[in-house]
């Protein structure tokens, strides 16, 4: 009815030639339904009439038709001005009658309703839901910024001079020499060479920077940033290669700093490209293959020599962060060692170079995270992530099978292995013992500031024997993985243990899935047999979470053998510690003959950081990982354990005990792992979290990446690359447990 309704309209605009007689009857009429029939009717036998046969649709794409030919002859107007000129008119009179018809949009040759053209979808909502959002943060930017400089510190609390600004007023200057050794994945990588899908991305970063190629070419991203299984090197036709100088590791992420607030308050006292260097490096690589593949360590000693060269003699003070502090150990004894294994600077080449070095965040002794990222690509974020949203992780994600292909990628990456715990059991712990026994290493998440735990800290060492004698939950932190609740708990006595190694092959659906592809790793070696043998065997310590890893992902374990050790050594005057794989294991070497330089061991505290982990066998049928952390496992409120991970003291990823043990103890005065005694120190900083969201990440953080921003610490170091010494600093500082840990661990140093 309203079709015909409209039809009749549009006629009466276009054709009154037509249809004048119907047109002025129509008028006289109420517009019932009969009547529209009727009109309706009346329309199509006056076309009959004139002699026409078409339908009132043809009559109109006619008309329309005359209307654009005089348009573009200049004689008359087009049917769009002739619709515009007539519409208001025909809604007035709709309006008067008291009508509620709806107009038409002619287009072209088609007729379609206002309801057609307007129909509200979940798109709309969304486009629209993120317009208002962007807006309102444009808006709220804008304002920001339109304030007043002074506003902040009326939220934020009154303004306070960076370090940098700080120092130079009590008059420090440049001075020594600085060197940046950034860590694992904090440095860019950038494109080189490659595949087909990579056209377009030469020397553009695919790690750092926006991570756009991640959500445009995922697969192709990961085949590009994967290593060679078998050599750990480039796939063949493959080169990415590490940004260099500064900006290689001044920011991770737009507006994420990693170096930039170091950086910056270092050059409020003088310093500048010519006396401060970032010794960028591919941390993907085995610490040899940097030199192997491009000779990155030869060139780190030829810009040492030169910086000292060039700035009077002054030693160079070497600001190592994460990893890149194993990385730079590994750099001492190679830059000694003859060659053509090491770069032949000979045995006092450290003590004429270096004048401290500064490790911020070590991993001295490992990291147990790294265990679990190698064996399931998990961590307590993942488990976490599970729990909340179970089976997100676990499904295909834009055609892939997301954590399969960052096992399969990592995997081929040699530098992980070098963070595997250290020690074995003799640190770590065994199945009944280990160095902080109880739960009471975890802290509060409270908001303590540094000098009330340093108060609390000595109270407890004056009452040692009244904290040991209080009822804590009894934590086997030394069994790193453990298959079940239950067996984390158990007295050693209680548990069964299986022979995981042997095993028929397995025949099941998931090792013949076509669909899987190069998603499926070294699991797929493994047999069904197997896999309840590893859970079986129920639990796992340090001394045999590695047999464990040669067992499941045995190429990589190949690998890893040939470039890094992890154990502790009987004689370090044997021979075969001269072997490169031993230098990045402070458990297994020697410290350079330099009794002038001196170690720092700079870390954060406060933060609950993953010590062991409890798991399971994973539920999936296809392409799936066998092992994951079971987030269902969870203490009470007073409890160490947290959706599957048992926590400890430490900066949310490396433990306090592997950070600070070895200056604590290992390398503390004449050790057979130092045998120069140069001096060490440890200075812990507090976690203090900010406060409002305008004061963005904490300038007293004490996490693994933020304690970059941390100011107590960016002064430490600028005081020292000023020239001033240990004693002129003070003592050291120790909130933590360190020195009672380090003196339970019966170590022959």
């Amino acid at each position: 009815m309203m079709a015909i309704f409209r039809r009749r309209k549009l006629a009466d605009v276009l054709c009154p030639q037509i249809v004048e007689n119907t047109h002025k009857e129509n008028d006289k009429e109420k517009g019932s339904d009969e009547e529209l029939r009727t009109n309706s009717a009346n329309f199509e036998s006056t076309h009959k009439q004139n002699g026409t046969e078409k339908r009132p649709e043809e009559v109109l794409k006619c008309n329309f038709q005359n209307f654009d030919d005089n348009k573009q002859n200049g004689t008359g107007k087009g049917s769009d001005e002739v619709l515009r000129s007539t519409s208001p008119k025909f809604d007035s009179t709709n309006k008067h009658k008291g009508t509620e018809k709806r107009t038409v949009e002619v287009t072209g040759d088609k007729i379609k309703s206002a309801n057609e053209f307007k129909k509200w979808g979940c798109m709309d909502s969304c486009c629209w839901t993120v317009g208002y959002v962007c807006t309102t943060w444009w808006l709220l930017l804008v304002l920001y910024n339109a304030l007043p400089s002074s506003f902040p510190q009326y939220i934020t609390g009154a303004y306070v001079d960076p370090p940098g600004v700080r120092l130079k007023k009590e008059g420090l200057t440049a001075h020594h020499p600085v060197v940046f050794v950034p860590g694992i994945v904090t440095g860019g990588l950038e494109f080189w060479e490659g595949r087909p899908c990579a056209d377009g991305l030469f020397r553009k970063r695919l790690w750092g920077g926006s991570f756009g190629e991640i959500y445009k070419r995922p697969l192709c991203w990961v085949e590009h940033m994967s290593l060679d299984n078998e050599t750990g090197l480039d796939p063949s036709g493959i080169r990415v290669r590490p940004v260099s100088e500064l900006v290689a590791a001044d920011y991770f992420a737009l507006g994420y700093f990693v170096w930039a607030l170091l950086i910056e308050n270092l050059a409020h006292i003088g310093y500048e490209g010519k006396n401060m260097h970032m010794a960028a490096y591919d941390w993907r690589l085995s610490f040899q293959h940097t030199e192997v593949r491009d000779q990155t360590l030869s060139r780190l000693k030829s810009t040492i020599e030169l910086m000292v060269e060039t700035n009077n003699g002054r030693k160079v003070v070497a600001i190592p962060h994460s990893m890149g502090a194993l990385y730079f150990l590994h750099f001492m004894k190679w830059v000694e060692a003859p060659a053509p294994m090491g770069g032949g600077g000979g045995p006092d080449w450290c003590a004429k170079h270096i004048r401290a070095v500064m490790n911020i965040a070590p991993p001295f002794l490992g990291v147990p995270k790294a265990f679990t990222g190698l064996f399931s690509a998990e961590a307590k974020d993942i488990a976490v992530a599970r729990a909340i949203a179970p089976g997100v992780l676990d499904s295909e994600i834009f055609g892939l099978h997301t954590l399969q292909h960052v096992l399969r990628m990592i995997r081929t990456w040699d530098s992980p292995m070098s963070m595997l715990p250290k020690g074995g059991e003799t640190i770590w712990g065994d199945l009944d013992w280990s160095p902080e026994e109880k739960c009471d290493s975890i802290p509060k998440k409270t908001k303590l500031n540094a000098a009330h735990i340093c108060k609390e800290h000595s109270s407890n060492k004056s009452s040692a024997k009244d904290v040991d004698s209080r009822e804590k939950p009894l934590v086997h932190y030394g069994r790193i993985l453990s298959f079940g609740k239950e067996a984390s708990e158990q007295s050693s006595s209680e548990l069964t243990m299986a022979d995981y190694k042997t095993g028929s092959k397995c025949n099941n659906s998931a090792q013949h899935n076509v669909s899987c592809g190069d998603v499926w790793t070294e699991y797929h070696e493994m047999s069904c047999e197997n896999f309840q043998a590893v859970a079986t065997n129920r639990v796992y310590t340090a001394g045999t979470i590695l047999d464990l890893l040669r067992s499941v992902a045995p190429k990589m374990m190949q690998r890893a053998d040939a470039h890094f050790s992890h154990g502790i050594a009987d004689n370090l005057d044997d021979p075969k510690y001269n072997h490169y794989r031993y230098w990045s294991n402070p458990l297994e070497t020697k410290l350079p003959d330099a009794p002038e330089m001196e170690i720092f061991s700079l870390y954060g505290v406060g933060l609950p950081t993953e010590r062991s982990y409890i798991y399971r066998l994973s539920s999936s049928e296809t392409c799936y990982i066998p092992f994951r952390i079971d987030g269902s496992a969870d203490g009470d409120s007073n409890s160490c354990l947290k959706r599957g991970v048992y926590l400890v003291d430490g900066d949310e990823s490396v433990p306090a005990l592997s950070a600070g043990f070895m200056c604590a103890k290992g390398w503390k005065g004449k050790t057979r792992f130092n045998p120069s005694g140069m001096a060490t120190h440890i200075r812990e900083y507090v976690h203090v979290p900010r406060t409002n969201l305008l004061e963005g990440r904490s300038m007293q953080s004490a996490t693994h990446l933020d304690i970059l921003g941390n100011v107590a610490l960016i002064e430490d170091i600028m005081r020292v690359a000023a020239g001033e010494t240990s004693k002129e600093m003070g003592t050291n500082k120790v909130y933590s447990d360190i020195l009672k840990w380090s003196e339970r661990i019966n170590l022959q140093v």
